[in-house]
């Protein structure tokens, strides 16, 4: 399976380079991520939780950089061993450029998957493969351009005040208003006020 995408990223090409190249950036990335511990310029030692379908398992392995071209690319590749769940093997070929809105970043991943995992067959596989990239890419977006992702959609009308009246209290005809309570005494009794 072979996966390829695009993200403009709000920033120049050195501080989306340097992202690529940090352990704890690239550890809040990645979904499922408990432990991320950079073993050598190139090198990388990660252990990672995922569910996919009835599966879920904790993969430990190996992350490598090769073809490095700084600020340019690289190939990253990588496999994981999730006990009697099976393994994960993959790699991403990355790629920075220039964007009058900052920098373009394109990658091209495939995965394999054996064991357990390969029996839930390539439509869920593909389906969960294809979430993972398209979340890492926009947490890695999110972290890169200083901002937090973006929060679920709400019915702003919902929360709106109108604009011609200010809100208060509801009147009723010759109510007065409650004393307050004692201060001591706002916690005790609450259930007694409430039902007198």
């Amino acid at each position: 399976m072979e996966l390829t995408g695009e993200r403009i990223i709000r920033a120049d090409r050195a501080t989306v380079w340097a992202a690529l190249n940090d352990p704890e950036v690239l550890r809040a990335c990645i979904p499922g991520c408990e432990r991320l511990e950079k073993l050598s310029e190139t090198e990388m030692e990660a252990e990672v939780t995922q569910k996919v379908g009835p599966v879920k398992a904790k993969f430990k392995g190996n992350v490598t950089l090769e073809d490095v071209r700084p600020a340019e690319g690289y190939l990253l590749s990588g496999e994981g061993k999730g006990g009697a769940a099976g393994f994960a093997k993959g790699g991403a070929r990355v790629a920075l450029e220039d964007h009058p809105d900052g920098t373009r970043l394109t990658y091209t991943a495939e995965a394999r998957v054996g064991g357990k995992l390969a029996q839930l067959g390539s439509r869920l596989i593909d389906g969960f493969a294809r979430k993972m990239a398209d979340e890492f890419f926009a947490l890695f977006q999110a972290q890169v351009e200083g901002a937090a992702p973006p929060p679920p959609a709400r019915d702003e009308a919902a929360w709106a005040l109108p604009d011609a009246a200010p809100a208060r209290e509801p009147e009723m005809a010759g109510a007065t208003p409650a004393p307050a309570p004692a201060p001591d005494r706002e916690k005790k009794g609450w259930l007694r006020r409430l039902l007198s």
